[in-house]
């Protein structure tokens, strides 16, 4: 009987996402997927969701899946071209509370707004380890207020780091 792969969720701007945000995605999405572990975003095509899923379709055996605000139809199909998994919520913004207790890692990667703030937030409520990738002071300062066991990291390799030691053990 194989293991499940552990399911690393990167969340982030979308819209107006930073090109800094965006190529460090990309980064991390690759350095994922080259570890073997599945990443899930939100799965929009756009800002970190988007790069991150990117990264990951560079590397053989990816498993990218994004949890979607909408319902499959219409406007509520929109998702990036490179998920392998395209999951339709149909909640909307209530979507992020599945996308971080999915997760067994949530990685908030360059910060981004209200969204990727309540999944953050969510990921300390649910105790579900944060890692913060690139995140600017204010967003440090206030997330780790909330937990001591949140993580703070500027680089793709240390954060990956961070999620390694996190993951649990066999």
């Amino acid at each position: 009987m194989s293991m499940r792969r552990p399911l690393i969720g990167v969340m982030g701007a979308g819209e107006g996402a930073s090109a800094a945000a965006v190529e460090m995605a990309e980064a991390l999405g690759a350095a994922i997927a080259a570890r073997g572990w599945a990443l899930l975003s939100g799965g929009r095509p756009e800002g970190v969701m988007a790069a991150a899923s990117r990264g990951a379709q560079t590397v053989e055996g990816h498993l990218v899946v994004g949890v979607l605000p909408g319902d499959g139809r219409g406007d509520g199909r929109q998702q990036t071209a490179e998920l392998d998994l395209a999951l339709f919520s149909g909640l909307g913004q209530a979507r992020n509370l599945i996308n971080v207790l999915s997760a067994d890692v949530v990685v908030v990667c360059g910060a981004g707004g209200a969204g990727t703030a309540s999944e953050a937030a969510h990921a300390i409520k649910a105790e579900r380890p944060l890692v913060l990738l690139a995140v600017p002071p204010l967003w440090r300062e206030f997330f780790c207020s909330l937990s001591a066991a949140v993580q703070c990291t500027d680089t793709v390799a240390d954060c990956c780091s961070r999620i390694e030691a996190v993951l649990p053990q066999d």
